[in-house]
């Protein structure tokens, strides 16, 4: 067994592990069938992040059904890097299984708050605003790492680079929704990384 087969394999295993954990989470948060106006993210955000989305899931899946279907971005990569992308895949999982504990059913897809929203500032969100995003960044890295993909990286930062954009409606509109509660976790937490020293 080669160790690109190995390495697909480990990237197979891991998105088996986390993906259906995702899925029950998002499930669980649509158990209120309640409709979310996605058209409040604006026309460019809710069409390049849903395509650019797309796009990056396709080129996973390709790698992982025949990796052979993206050799033409390729990069040839020491299997020390490649390992660091399976230790890197593996603190991006975590990240996002306490994310999506410590927001329950508050969980959307979207800028829009649901009905019965409150405002999560403990687990990862005690650290940083958009833990979420912290795992997209650091999934895109491992995975790209993994699979030595220069196209897999470049369409999972786009997607980061998208979602970064419209992180300034989505804190709108928490602030419009949670007022001072809000302004004042914004005052005591990191958008993306957590504040040192600063309590």
């Amino acid at each position: 067994m080669n160790h690109d087969h190995i390495f697909r394999i480990i990237l197979i295993l891991g998105l088996l592990a986390v993906l259906p954990i995702g899925i029950y989470h998002r499930l669980k948060s649509q158990a209120t069938g309640e409709k979310l106006d996605r058209w409040q993210e604006g026309l460019f955000i809710l069409f390049t992040l849903r395509t650019a989305g797309v796009v990056g899931w396709l080129g996973i899946i390709a790698y992982l059904v025949n990796p052979s279907w993206m050799a033409w971005s390729s990069v040839p990569l020491p299997d020390w890097l490649r390992w660091t992308g399976v230790g890197v895949f593996v603190m991006a999982g975590g990240l996002l299984i306490w994310t999506f504990r410590s927001l329950g059913k508050n969980l959307t897809d979207t800028v829009v708050t649901r009905r019965e929203h409150t405002l999560v500032t403990s687990g990862p969100y005690a650290l940083v605003r958009h833990p979420f995003y912290d795992t997209a960044a650091l999934g895109t890295l491992a995975i790209s790492l993994i699979a030595a993909n220069w196209f897999i990286l470049l369409a999972g930062f786009l997607i980061v680079a998208l979602l970064i954009v419209r992180t300034k409606t989505e804190e709108e509109k928490l602030l419009a929704r949670f007022g001072d509660s809000y302004r004042d976790y914004m005052d005591r937490t990191g958008r993306f990384f957590p504040r040192i020293g600063e309590r």
